[in-house]
């Protein structure tokens, strides 16, 4: 895992593919996912995760507060699927959540068939669900979900 700009085409072609998969699966009224300029906000750091020069995911934590922070943009290259990339990802970015002191980690994400595989990741990893956090509401094509840290 590497702290990342965004600068990479290959880091940028995964941004692509994540946005246009949230858009196949998710209406426009329901898509949080952050595009360029909002993954490169000074309060949201971008990890890239690499197996040699190969790109095999990305994700990203966006600080809410001293002590809470939100999981953005966790993606799994296609090519790369069911090897323990996010799993990799998402356990950096709590390592991360607990070093910066935050006791509270929580995402969003899609309440369709097509976003079970990532609910069920983020259960094995303790988060529960809950209420909307933030700036989300309550919206039938999202989930929230938090952990305790």
């Amino acid at each position: 895992m590497q702290v990342d700009d965004l600068s990479d085409e290959r880091v940028q072609a995964l941004i692509m593919n994540h946005l246009e998969s949230m858009a196949l699966h998710s209406p426009p009224e329901s898509r949080h996912a952050l595009h360029f300029d909002g993954l490169r906000q000074p309060d949201v750091t971008f990890w890239s995760a690499w197996e040699g020069e190969e790109l095999v995911g990305c994700g990203a934590l966006k600080e809410l507060g001293a002590a809470h922070g939100e999981i953005k943009s966790m993606k799994t290259d296609p090519r790369h699927v069911r090897k323990g990339v996010a799993r990799q990802v998402l356990a950096h970015i709590i390592d991360v959540a607990k070093e910066r002191g935050y006791t509270r980690l929580s995402l969003e994400t899609g309440s369709m068939a097509a976003f079970a595989p990532a609910r069920r990741l983020y259960e094995s990893f303790g988060f529960t669900y809950c209420e909307p956090f933030a700036h989300y509401k309550h919206d039938p094509n999202s989930m929230f979900m938090t952990k305790e840290l």
